[in-house]
């Protein structure tokens, strides 16, 4: 192992194998630590293997409404075991390319542990006793892991984290999901195409807390259609196993004095995330934490001289992509040649892969009123939308937000088919400072889900033709 490096990375996740690749491809001597897989988190446990497991329950829902297509499909029956396998291949495939990028891009890829010895060096043990490193820049990019409830035990068995939600060995005939933000909502939505009988509960008045009310509203409704039941604004009290193979929530409905006591076979909790800053050594170099996340500027920078944190461990959004974009502008205003502009919040997108999706970009419409700003807000429901009805998927909307004076799109938020491969869209339109007069001079083809896009730009300025 060689001990100094102009930059070395602390985690190989999204934010961190990216941070590093770029700091190679500027010129700097790069090393990446990490302890288990590359691709940290969202390529083995979170991102990939989720959307592969979600894709396979999106085919068994194709299955079922075959028939509304012409088509008569026979019994069906579920291999568990090779649709898990399935996304376990595919993580370990793309984890395995990983490693080939960065011995494309000359990073010295090291598996172990790394902690802070001090400013600008790194303690570093391989499994051949440990070394000190020395680099000019250390990024951390350490991520983040589920959050715990105080007295539920994740066991893996009876109660389930997000990794043994992705790799069960049956499917639970009851489902209990605490936590209706994205995660939650992905794995309830998951299960119950797969014949779960779930129940999602929620602290909050509404699940998805932060996305924009309308859509969750649309999203509880959708969800509820499917069969799930969901309860909101309960609280959790208690959750223990129950009988030879089952577990009981206790349940605080708000407003109300009797607990509500729910059974279930099986439980996911899913009540989000902290950040991995421990066994780091930040105390000693007064490294600021803040709520479980490191503290930093809007480069990474944490105050102490060559030590940068990005992606989950610095806080939200706690998104794959906004990770590498992290990584990328950090190291850039390292190397002196950053665009002058750091990443904004409110133009990195959302994606939520239920059925129906969800995304957003931008602000709701609940931040811009109390921003007092002043704006309209169009809508094009998909019922109107040819292909999405063509699809079978009429049941969704495209709502954006405008500046009034300026034009500005403030924020785009979208419910149905395909609709996070469609918020980029309004992602662009969001960097590029497109107005209202950009997107409505722009063509879009036809038949499209896009087309609801640009209706929904045409309704802000009450000039809506298809609804």
């Amino acid at each position: 192992m060689k001990t100094r490096y102009d930059v070395m990375v602390v985690g190989g996740g999204p934010g961190g194998y990216v941070a590093a690749i770029r700091a190679s491809q500027l010129g700097f001597r790069t090393a990446l630590v990490e302890r288990e897989s590359l691709g940290g988190v969202c390529l083995n446990w979170g991102c990939i293997p989720t959307k592969a497991l979600l894709h396979g329950a999106e085919i068994a829902h194709t299955l079922r409404t075959a028939g509304d297509f012409g088509f008569t499909v026979g019994p069906t029956s579920l291999d568990l075991e090779v649709l898990v396998g399935r996304s376990r291949s595919v993580a370990a495939r793309l984890s395995g390319g990983i490693a080939q990028l960065l011995r494309k891009h000359n990073v010295d890829h090291i598996k172990g542990e790394a902690s802070l010895a001090g400013k600008c060096l790194l303690s570093v043990e391989d499994g051949s006793g440990p070394k000190t490193c020395h680099a000019d820049h250390i990024l951390l990019a350490t991520g983040a892991r589920p959050r715990q409830l105080p007295g539920v035990v994740v066991d893996g068995e009876r109660i389930w984290g997000a990794r043994e939600a992705m790799t069960p060995t049956q499917v639970p005939e009851r489902l209990l999901v605490i936590g209706a933000g994205a995660i939650g909502v992905e794995f309830a939505s998951l299960y119950a195409d797969l014949g779960s009988q779930v129940t999602l509960v929620e602290m909050a008045s509404e699940i998805l807390p932060g996305a924009d009310e309308e859509i969750a509203a649309r999203a509880h409704a959708a969800l509820t259609e499917r069969g799930l039941r969901i309860l909101t604004r309960h609280a959790l009290l208690k959750l223990e196993h129950q009988g030879p193979d089952g577990v009981s929530a206790t349940l605080a409905p708000t407003g109300e004095t009797a607990p509500l006591h729910v059974a279930a076979d099986r439980a996911i909790l899913a009540v989000g995330v902290t950040g991995n800053v421990e066994g780091l050594g930040l105390d000693a170099l007064g490294v600021q934490v803040q709520g479980g996340f490191v503290v930093t500027n809007d480069w990474g920078h944490t105050g102490v001289v060559g030590l940068y944190a990005i992606g989950d461990v610095a806080g939200p959004p706690w998104l794959a992509h906004k990770a590498s974009q992290e990584g990328v502008q950090c190291v850039e205003h390292i190397a002196g040649i950053g665009r002058g502009q750091p990443l904004q919040a409110t133009r990195i997108p959302t994606c939520i892969y239920s059925r129906p999706q969800i995304a957003s970009v931008g602000l709701t419409e609940a931040q811009v009123q109390a921003a007092g700003r002043p704006y309209r807000v169009g809508r094009a429901p998909l019922q109107a939308n040819g292909k999405a009805l063509a699809m079978g998927e009429g049941n969704g909307l495209v709502k954006t937000l405008f500046d009034e004076v300026t034009g500005e799109l403030l924020g785009a938020h979208l419910i149905g088919p395909e609709v996070t491969e469609l918020v980029q869209g309004f992602t662009v339109a969001r960097q590029l400072e497109a107005t209202e007069n950009d997107l409505l001079d722009t063509v879009f083809p036809h038949p499209t889900l896009s087309e609801s896009m640009h209706e929904s730009v045409l309704d802000a300025l009450d000039r809506a033709i298809h609804h």
